[in-house]
């Protein structure tokens, strides 16, 4: 077993856009995303901070840099999984966002689980 096979993050996303929330005449695009984190390694590893890139469809970028999700820092057996649900505003009706979760392992290992980019969009019919 190699060293990136003990230490494996999967990650799974779910978007939605909150229409009750948001704000089109006013550039208010509030969107949720419930982010599925499993640890598809063998050692044990706990979610210590966060990094987010948010692009709207200006290209406007914000990075975001904190400790934890939603106020936790999950620990993950192998084969466990955590999920939360947080949320973003963006100025227009489309956006990405993608970053990491810097892990650090029960053998002293600290790595980073990426967090491939995914899309924030209205739905087709409120284009």
């Amino acid at each position: 077993m190699t060293a990136s096979d003990k230490h494996q993050i999967q990650i799974d996303v779910r978007t939605s856009y909150l229409p009750g929330q948001s704000e089109p005449g006013q550039n208010r695009y509030v969107f949720a995303y419930t982010i599925t984190i499993t640890n598809s390694g063998s050692v044990p590893a706990r979610l210590v901070t966060r990094h987010w890139i948010i692009t709207d469809a200006n290209e406007q970028k914000r990075e975001v840099h904190g400790e934890g999700v939603v106020g936790e820092q999950p620990y993950l057996l192998p084969g466990t999984s955590f999920q939360y649900t947080s949320g973003t505003i963006l100025e227009t009706p489309v956006g990405t966002m993608q970053g990491s979760y810097q892990m650090i392992a029960d053998d002293g290992t600290a790595f980073d689980a990426e967090i491939p980019s995914f899309t924030l969009s209205i739905p087709r019919t409120l284009h």
